[in-house]
């Protein structure tokens, strides 16, 4: 059985960690909005690529807009037709809206929504630590842009947590334990999941 999840939480969170390995133990493609945006960035000459360029060297999020685009396009590859684990998106209402209303029309539904639950202080921690950078070699990350950053994430996150527990979906996970830790929760719950179905 095949099932499409998403890896929900603030940056730092640890989900693209745990979406990467899940993906591989799934042998399915992981999807990351990030990758997205920055492969647009790399190889597009036209209006978008501009747009991600100066998006990630403003060390901001690209606009709903500009995502349903990149995701619209990526969600229709062959390789995403038997599941996907998804980092980074949606991030809000209006993005989870759009997912449904896409995975509706191709006849797929959102399985499970992983929630890594972090502190504040342990994002800006380890996003500090990670020390990302943009394509053209600047620090993409400095404490005020972080915190800007999760700030707007916050705003959102109570409405998408809301979305995806009435649709009975999402799994609240601590962050804040140890890779190993997360990986084995999440590869026990999913494995439940695919028994169930």
């Amino acid at each position: 059985m095949s099932l499409n999840i998403i890896f929900y939480g603030p940056e730092g969170s640890g989900k693209s960690t745990q979406g990467k390995m899940l993906a591989e133990k799934l042998s399915v493609p992981n999807l990351v909005s990030g990758d997205l945006v920055r492969r647009m960035a790399e190889k597009d000459q036209g209006i978008m690529g501009d747009i991600c360029r100066e998006t990630l060297a403003k060390g901001h999020y690209v606009a709903d807009s500009e995502m349903f685009v990149l995701w619209k396009a990526r969600l229709k590859d062959e390789d995403t037709q038997h599941g996907w684990v998804i980092d980074g998106f949606p991030r809000n209402m209006t993005q989870a809206e759009f997912l449904a209303d896409k995975l509706d029309k191709y006849g797929k539904t959102v399985d499970i929504v992983y929630y890594l639950n972090v502190p504040e202080d342990v994002s800006v921690k380890r996003l500090l630590l990670r020390g990302r950078r943009s394509p053209d070699g600047s620090l993409h990350d400095s404490e005020e842009l972080i915190k800007e950053r999760l700030k707007r994430y916050k705003a959102e996150e109570a409405d998408v947590l809301s979305y995806y527990t009435q649709m009975g979906v999402l799994k609240e996970i601590d962050g804040t334990k140890s890779i190993e830790d997360i990986h084995a929760e999440i590869v026990s719950l999913t494995a439940a999941k695919e028994g169930r179905a």
